[in-house]
């Protein structure tokens, strides 16, 4: 559990009233997902990859801790957001403007050391070499969910940053202020969960919250609805046979798709994005039956 979600210890044996959201603490976010790569690598036959993605998160961390405390969206911004239902974080606004193209820069000297497979290391120097025209493109495909398949491990560097940048952002928001704008929506940023979570705190028992795949806000969700299309109907629940019971399939026969959900209030140590990838085995058990993956995670683009 990062240092932003501590639940307050005075809060014990009030009536529990959930957060509407929970904002990301960048400065600890991408060093606990590293920890907990590493946790997984240690007993995996995915060890080398998750040792890569281990290493491309610690070069999140670094690249969150140089990066400058983000600004909040004026006043201006935020009340047209509230008024339309939209989220204060507008991804179609993002350009490719001379910080990005830096923050660009750091990413890939950052991950330049970290032990890669060949194609990784062949999509760094592809990346690095991009024109400012071709970044652009990428950043606009991270965002847009319209990757091109031959060009996944190019964009994954690209998606690094981006989930940087967007937890700064999302950081500087007032959580107060955000309401829901809609089924699989981040309220933050306006994009879609990586997994959603059970979590066990004093002001939330029982409670579920979605995570952002891009700015890693949480958000309070019903229990037993669709994370991607919002139906209760149809609700199911899969798993790997002997599992511990901590991450299952949540399937909807309306829309046919899933999304994952961890049950942190029986493992604390259980981060969203660290854990989707760890439980790839789940994935790979979903592909054989009638459901798609709804969720979006940059280190899984493909699957």
């Amino acid at each position: 559990m990062s240092a932003s979600l501590k639940p307050d210890p005075t809060a014990i044996g009030q009536v529990s009233a959930p957060p509407f959201a929970v904002l990301p603490d960048p400065k600890t976010l991408f060093l606990k997902r590293a920890a907990r790569l590493a946790n997984y690598a240690s007993v995996s036959p995915l060890r080398p990859y998750l040792e890569f993605v281990g290493g491309v998160v610690g070069a999140q961390h670094a690249l969150a801790q140089a990066a400058p405390r983000a600004a909040p969206p004026d006043e201006a911004t935020l009340a047209r957001a509230a008024s339309f239902s939209m989220p204060p974080l507008d991804r179609r606004a993002v350009a490719l403007d001379d910080r990005l193209d830096a923050m660009l820069d750091q990413m890939f000297d950052a991950v330049a050391h970290v032990p890669k497979p060949d194609a990784a290391a062949e999509a760094l120097i592809s990346a690095r070499s991009a024109s400012r025209e071709r970044r652009a493109a990428m950043i606009n495909s991270v965002l847009d969910h319209s990757i091109p398949a031959e060009e996944f491990a190019e964009h994954v560097y690209v998606a690094a940053m981006l989930q940087v940048h967007f937890a700064h952002l999302a950081s500087a928001l007032d959580a107060e202020r955000l309401k829901a704008v809609g089924d699989g929506v981040c309220p933050a940023c306006g994009g879609p969960p990586v997994a959603s979570l059970l979590v066990e705190w004093p002001s939330a028992h029982g409670n579920r919250f979605c995570a952002c795949s891009l700015c890693s806000t949480l958000w309070n969700y019903v229990r037993i609805r669709c994370c991607s299309c919002g139906s209760t109907k149809g609700i199911g629940y899969q798993e790997i046979d002997q599992s511990p019971g901590t991450i299952k399939a949540e399937t909807c026969d309306e829309c046919r798709t899933y999304v994952k959900v961890m049950y942190q209030n029986k493992d604390g140590a259980i981060e969203p994005v660290a854990d989707d990838i760890g439980s790839l085995a789940l994935d790979m058990m979903m592909r054989e039956g009638p459901y798609r993956r709804a969720a979006f995670n940059p280190f899984l683009i493909g699957y």
